[in-house]
């Protein structure tokens, strides 16, 4: 079928393209004859090229893309950036999100065309030698709306039209595996129906207690068996009432509690279901709603300024964002005023005004004041304990935190607060997943075990959930004290294996309108229904279906039982043979025996990734991370370091790395690593104001002390531009020096290196069939000239 032979139904649909990181700055959009019916460029947000055409305001560009999107198909490239975009802008515009329909160009691709080196619009509109205008794509041109929407309708009809692809069936088992509890997947829920009650039922009891104290639940289940599934079972059907927070392995431990925080605010940014609210706003508004609420029914008599805001709020705490005021008006200033003062006072009544709560709390209040996007960033950064730019902190109207802030401290209380918060709303759910790296860090683990213990002390009100493999669990309890265990195990949740009945319903559900009995023969049945979870059940049935109506060959036999059993045979005996060494009981055949830790082998998976799949699941995560660049997250000089830490660790036994820092006295320097036999050291600066500066002479000061060393100092592309005259001046010494570097993390830079660790961590937490050997080869052949990758 060509592109002229496209029937009514398929030609009911529109291209669209935005730009605007956070609000729409323009949009186009081309009808499904390749015409374009609009453009316009927002008022207040024209670039640098001028003054253009069709210049209009924020809120009349998205009532018209409203009506022009109605009962209409929307078209884009990377949809949900542009949704992301689309919502922020109607949000702002106070404009209602209308229903709309959206399909996706990049995940055609992905989805069709697994093995490409890339899927941005530049990359597929060349391999596919698609033209505008007789002209094809053109780098230099990129990034205006018009012209990727005009590209992205060619590579549309390209794909669906010019191709024998099945777009509307995708590969109903393409999609098994659940990273975090607030992405969509379809859910059975008689599947751990009665696991599920448990944590409703704790939630509950929370709720009721008087003395508001946290419960601790841990959820077994070996690897792939959906414990974060039942995370996002939990959030689907508490985050109208609860607030989620979801929170990775830490991976520094300096900084577990930071890293908590950090992961704590940025759960927070995700939107409520049916809702334009973020779970920090709904938290915020149902909270100081509700103090206010209680503190002006105690007054004898009320201003009519109370009372305009008391019967707002008892309309609906979501009022608090829209019915005191508009921006930069007087009424609005004034009226915040009044919730921050009369919160301050509830809270230093039933709190004390010490430490860093006070202040936090005040920062909250001021994110709440504002509905301006980069102000609240600017307060989001500040509310995470980072230090502000002058320029930043005049537009949001609060002062730095000290140099030598603990970071520890401040997020330990600033945990708290959001405890206490929620006692006048609805208790928390903090979940911890992907823990099951921290087996290789001993100190780490110990420092983890402390700050959930620390965490179940100050903060009131929440269930904290650990996510753990069965054989993780009986670890933790080996190296944990009591006093941890009795707090994070108060309930113990088991997610038991499976029947083959009830694989076969979650099958079905998958399979949609396929009946799995007819779509797989009885042996490829039960081919599938032999695996050991269920993202191995859906793994399996997802590679039986790409060969059948892909024509992608099946990986490769499994090996056979035989085989199996001499390979753990093989693996107990060099067990023993380590063991020996360790106690001294034969001559160890190398100078530097390895630790314990490291020594113990691990029985390999029976499956591994062949080369090609390899590169294919570099090529998937890399588009992943690329797509979630933009999001917003805490970037963290301590988690970077971590990260590479983390890495370097992982690598070690291969390229036999040492690990080191350097010092300078008691100065505060940036966090770094020193990889002494490369002579190379690798650090991180995100802070900006004074301890930029401060840092940074310190770290001039090193390069300076160590002409033979090589020094490698990198800030993240997205954190705020170095304003001040001495930290430029510092930042060009260290340029200028012949061993020194200050490198702006770009894009690409940042992906690579997320690339790396999430692989590791992937490898560590058993979510892909890879050794850390093939990976590091892999690696290698991926990125190779990546800074890390040549540091190892």
């Amino acid at each position: 079928m060509t592109p002229k032979q496209l029937s009514k139904s398929q030609k009911n649909f529109i291209v669209i393209d935005t730009e605007g990181k956070y609000i729409l700055t323009e949009l186009a959009v081309i009808d499904s004859d390749g015409e374009t019916i609009y453009e316009a460029f927002v008022a207040d947000e024209l670039n640098s090229e001028g003054r253009k055409l069709n210049v209009k305001s924020l809120k009349e560009i998205v009532e018209d893309f409203a009506n022009l999107a109605k009962s209409k198909l929307i078209i884009c490239h990377y949809a949900e950036h542009d949704i992301e975009v689309l919502y922020k802008s109607f949000t702002k515009a106070k404009v209602k999100w209308p229903n709309l329909k959206f399909g996706c160009t990049y995940e055609i691709a992905k989805q069709n065309f697994p093995n490409l080196e890339g899927y941005s619009l530049e990359y597929l509109s060349k391999h596919f030698h698609l033209q505008v205008d007789e002209q094809r794509f053109n780098h230099n041109q990129a990034h205006g709306a018009k012209y990727d929407a005009l590209f992205t309708h060619k590579l549309y009809l390209n794909m669906t039209s010019a191709t024998n692809l099945v777009v509307d069936k995708p590969n109903p088992f393409g999609t098994s595996r659940v990273d975090t509890p607030f992405q969509q997947h379809i859910d059975l829920k008689l599947i751990y129906q009665h696991e599920f009650s448990i944590l409703t039922s704790i939630i509950t009891e929370i709720k009721h207690d008087s003395n508001q104290q946290s419960r601790g639940a841990i959820v077994i289940g070996e690897a792939g068996n959906g414990k974060t599934h039942l995370m996002m079972r939990l959030a689907n059907e508490t985050l109208q009432n609860n607030r989620l927070l979801f929170i990775r392995q830490p991976n520094n431990p300096k900084s577990v509690l930071h890293h908590i925080y950090s992961r704590i605010l940025e759960s927070f940014v995700e939107i409520i279901p049916d809702s334009q609210y973020s779970q920090l706003e709904y938290l915020l508004a149902k909270s100081f709603s509700k103090i206010l609420i209680n503190e002006l029914k105690k007054r004898p008599k009320l201003t009519k300024k109370a009372e305009t805001i008391l019967k707002s709020l008892l309309d609906n705490p979501l009022n608090i964002y829209n019915q005191l005021g508009s921006e930069n008006t007087n009424q609005k200033r004034k009226n915040w005023q009044f919730i921050e003062k009369s919160t301050l006072d509830w809270w230093g009544r039933t709190y004390g005004f010490g430490g860093y709560s006070i202040a936090i709390v005040r920062g909250l209040i001021k994110f709440c004041s504002y509905s301006d996007l980069y102000r609240r960033e600017s307060v989001k950064k500040w509310l995470s304990g980072n230090q502000l730019e002058a320029n930043e902190l005049a537009k949001v109207n609060l002062e730095n935190w000290g140099e030598n802030i603990s970071q520890e401290e401040f997020s330990l209380e600033a945990i708290s607060v959001f405890g206490r918060l929620s006692i006048v709303d609805e208790p928390l759910i903090i979940v911890f997943d992907q823990l099951e790296g921290l087996k290789y860090h001993e100190q780490l683990l110990l420092n983890f075990g402390e700050a959930i213990k620390e965490i179940f002390t100050h903060t009131p009100n929440s269930l904290i959930i650990l996510n753990l493999f069965p054989d993780r669990w009986q670890h933790f309890k080996s190296i944990f004290n009591a006093a941890v265990i009795d707090r994070i195990s108060q309930y113990e949740v088991t997610l038991a294996k499976l029947t083959d009945k009830q694989l076969k319903q979650i099958l079905n559900l998958k399979a949609q309108e396929y009946d799995i009995e007819t779509l797989f023969t009885p042996d490829e049945l039960h081919t599938i229904l032999a695996q050991n979870s269920i993202r191995g059940v859906l793994n399996w049935a997802s590679h039986y279906y790409r060969f059948k109506f892909e024509n992608i060959p099946l990986p490769q036999n499994t090996k056979s039982f035989e085989a199996e059993i001499r390979e753990d045979l093989q693996l107990i005996k060099n067990d023993i043979i380590q063991l020996k060494r360790y106690i001294g009981m034969i001559e160890p055949s190398v100078a530097n025996p390895p630790s314990i830790q490291n020594s113990i082998s691990e029985k390999p998976e029976k499956y591994s990734a062949t080369p090609t799949e390899l590169q294919t699941y570099f090529k998937q995560q890399k588009v992943n991370l690329e797509r979630e660049y933009h999001k917003n997250v805490i970037i963290s000089d301590f988690d970077d370091i971590g990260k590479v830490i983390t890495i370097t660790g992982a690598f070690k036994p291969f390229r036999q790395l040492e690990i080191d820092q350097l010092r300078l006295g008691k100065k505060a320097i940036p966090e770094h690593i020193f990889i002494k036999n490369k002579s190379q050291v690798i650090g991180f600066l995100h802070t900006s104001g004074a301890g930029f500066t401060a840092r940074m002479k310190n770290f001039n000061q090193l390069v300076i002390n160590n002409k033979n060393i090589d020094f490698k100092l990198f800030r993240d592309a997205r954190e705020t531009n170095i304003t001040g005259k001495i930290g430029k001046e510092e930042i060009e010494k260290l340029n200028n020096a012949n061993n020194g570097q200050f490198i702006v993390m770009e894009q690409q830079n940042r992906v690579s290196f997320e690339l790396i660790y999430k692989t590791v961590l992937d490898i560590q937490n058993k979510d892909v069939e890879i050794n850390l050997a093939t990976a590091m080869n892999g690696l290698q052949n991926f990125m190779e000239n990546h800074w890390l990758i040549k540091c190892m």
